[in-house]
Formats: structure tokens, sequence, C-alpha cells
């Protein structure tokens, strides 16, 4: 596109004339989205939970249910303590982390073994899709316009929305891959690495959630405006889920390279998002001490639930 071309669009979406026009157009395509989404859940099966279709869209709409019950208490917290608000950050980061290593990595690196008959051929397989999840969020993180509370706006400069739904944008980037890897954990029909994984996401949902609407109510949100926005974002979970079973299901291959595609993924979102934030206002040492407590907390459940 011509350096002329991108001024004129940039022009185009900064006139307030055209505000109207804007919101339709992304409506209209945020819906057929959606729509397209939900056919595809449908045809694979998505109404029955003998399905992995079906299988995942219950574990990502338990895991969407997670993050607004997480988010309910905002109703009566206006402010959490920065300290409580690291160490819950950490121990989410902590039990991605552990959800990664355990429920994606490990049976990714076993499918894969099983697919092309040798552990090294299963791990470079698993590998491939690590580095491209990992590629993924990358040009997400850029592409897509949103706004972190301390660092502000990212993505297209061009691209001006209400704060709001920057900050929609932002944590629904967080979550879609969260959704994507219980897609894919339930794509192989295996409910032993599904079940982990959905727990795993789930608990750690709980504690983002609350730390997400406590923030939204700090910037003049009013409460019931915060809690609904952090449930809001919890429903890219099932849409991730949706693209994860989609993708993955119908070629052996996809499997394992889809789980490390969600571990990379996840892994991303707990270097580049979430420990900088728990780093930032010098609770290093009780984000860190949360971060192995939930990495621990998820290995014993893994254990239990594996």
């Amino acid at each position: 596109m011509s350096t002329a071309s991108v001024r004129t669009l940039q022009a185009y979406f900064k006139d307030p004339r055209h505000a109207a026009t804007i919101r339709f157009g992304s409506g209209a395509l945020a819906l057929a989205l959606l729509g397209g989404l939900v056919w595809v859940a449908w045809a694979q099966g998505g109404t029955s939970l003998d399905t992995p279709m079906g299988l995942a869209l219950a574990g990502s709409a338990v895991a969407a249910l997670a993050t607004a019950l997480g988010a309910l208490p905002a109703l009566f917290i206006r402010i959490l303590s920065a300290r409580w608000e690291d160490i819950m950050l950490g121990f989410g980061a902590g039990v991605m982390t552990a959800a990664a290593s355990f429920s994606l990595i490990l049976p990714g690196i076993a499918a894969g073994a099983g697919i092309l008959g040798g552990k090294p051929a299963g791990a470079a397989l698993v590998a491939t899709g690590f580095v491209l999840g990992a590629l993924f969020l990358l040009l997400a993180d850029k592409a897509v316009p949103h706004e972190h509370v301390q660092s502000g706006h990212h993505g297209p400069e061009w691209m001006h929305l209400r704060r709001v739904w920057l900050m929609v944008f932002a944590i629904a980037l967080h979550n879609f891959p969260e959704g994507m890897a219980i897609g894919v954990g339930f794509s192989g029909g295996d409910t032993s690495v599904g079940v982990p994984l959905t727990a795993a996401i789930a608990i750690q949902d709980v504690p983002e959630g609350l730390v997400v609407a406590v923030v939204l109510r700090t910037i003049a949100y009013a409460p019931w405006q915060a809690v609904a926005i952090a449930a809001l974002t919890g429903l890219a979970e099932p849409l991730g889920a949706i693209v994860g079973v989609a993708l993955t299901s119908g070629f052996a291959p996809l499997y394992p390279a889809g789980l490390g595609f969600a571990a990379g993924a996840m892994i991303w979102v707990v270097s580049h998002e979430i420990i900088p934030e728990t780093h930032r206002k010098g609770h290093e040492q009780a984000a860190t001490l949360g971060l192995i407590g939930g990495f621990v907390v998820m290995m014993m459940l893994d254990t239990a639930l594996g």
C-alpha cells in the first residue's frame, strides 16, 4: 500500500463524520465472523458433548464463566492493593506456565512421537508450533488496536477507538489464545489433556477477572460497567476454542503442532504481558512467590486430573 493510501485511510478513520459508518462496519464484520465461527462449530457437532467441538465449547464456557465470577467482587471492591494485585497476577502466570508445560508441550511431544515415529521428530513439530504461536501473538500485538492501563495505546496509530474498546481488545487478545488452547486440548478427543488445561485456565481466570474489573474501576468506570467489560472479554475464549478445534481436528500432525502453538501463545502472554506488569511496581519478590505457588498448584492439579 502506498504512503498516499495510508494517509487517506488515516484521514478517514480520524474524521468524526465517518464514526457511525466505522462502528456499523466493525459491528457487521464482528457479527459475520461470529456467525461463521458458530456455523463451523455446528457443522462439527458442537451441540453434543460427545464431540471434540462440544467438549471444547463446554470447557471454554467454564473458563469464560470463571472470568465473570472473578469480576463480581469488583461491585464492592474499589481498590485492590498493588501488592496483592501483583501476587494474583503472578499466581495466574504460574498456572499458565505449568499448563503450557504439562498440559500442552508434554502431551504434544507424546502425540507427535506417535504420529511421526520418534520423540525428536515429535518435539520438533511441537517446537515449530510453539514458535508460530509466539509469532502470532507478536503480530496480533502490532496489528490489533488495544490499550494497556500503564503503557497506553498499542497497534496501528491511525486506528482510534474509544478507550473502553481498546481495553476490551487488550484483554480479549490475552484470552483468545487461552480459548484456543482449550480447543486444541480437546480436538484430539483426549479428555486427560483438555480437562486439566480447562481447570488451569479457569483457575487463573478468576483472579484475572477481579484484577481487570478493579483496574477498570480505578480509571473511572462504574462498578457494573467494569464487571460487564471484564465478563465480556471472557467471550474471547469460546471463540478461540472454536478456532482451535477447527484448525487441528482434521489433520493428525496439526494436533501436536496446535498444542505447541497454544503453548507458545500462552508463554508469550506470560512473558510479554503479565511478568513485566507484576515487576513494574516494586513487588518482584511477592509476584515471583505467587508465580511459584501457581505453578505448584497447577502441577499437582494436572497430576490429579491427568
